[in-house]
């Protein structure tokens, strides 16, 4: 049976001296999960570029900069396979969530996810690890479940659909090597989905949070 860890964090710099989140923080997580595997929030065809140009964020500049500033390198150093999990399609990735509607309407709309984001990030630290909790978890579902009222089409794309394909090439990775270790890192808004999707699937023991 596989061993999946579910490791969510902020890819924002700032927020992570805010909230006491460094990449430092990172790497000893990833070190006392000692994973054979790591499934990241990358895309394929980016994780191809950067291993035949060095170019290291993306196709898009989409990669965020914890894998090439830590996570890409203490791979090689520690020989820990890459599986890169990530998908979009650019040219359906365009419209925003409030893109549709009138100028005031979008401001009041704004507001709206600025205050669900604040009560979100008010639960940063119930868990051993910021942003690693039920209850941000709880918060950011029922945030993403308000923003497909506003905008189902646009959601059912960029979040939905995206998921179930991360957790595919989760689910795929696992099946490849039955009896390892899996330690999937990304935003920490994914923690919840990939929580619920991975958790009762056959061959995978979940664990989250990791600490």
């Amino acid at each position: 049976m596989a061993v999946v860890g579910i490791l969510g964090m902020t890819h924002d710099e700032e927020m992570q001296k805010t909230y006491n989140y460094p990449l430092s923080l990172v790497e000893e997580l990833i070190g006392e999960f000692n994973p054979d595997i790591i499934c990241g929030e990358v895309h394929p065809l980016s994780w191809e570029l950067y291993q035949r140009e060095g170019e290291p964020f993306g196709i898009l500049g989409e990669t965020q900069p914890e894998y090439p500033k830590l996570i890409f390198p203490l791979c090689k150093k520690e020989g820990i396979e890459f599986f890169p999990v990530n998908w979009f399609e650019e040219d359906v990735f365009e419209e925003g969530p409030f893109d549709r509607f009138d100028a005031d309407r979008k401001k009041q709309l704004e507001r709206e996810l600025e205050e669900w984001n604040k009560k979100k990030l008010s639960t940063w630290d119930t868990g051993q690890i910021p942003f690693n909790s039920l209850e941000y978890d709880a918060v950011t579902k029922a945030m993403y479940d308000w923003l497909h009222t506003i905008n189902p089409e646009v959601q059912q794309i960029v979040w939905s659909a995206r998921h179930y394909i991360m957790a595919a090439r989760v689910k795929n990775a696992a099946k490849k090597f039955p009896d390892k270790r899996i330690l999937c890192i990304h935003g920490a808004d994914h923690n919840y989905w990939y929580d619920q999707s991975l958790r009762n699937e056959k061959g995978i023991e979940v664990i989250y949070p990791i600490r």
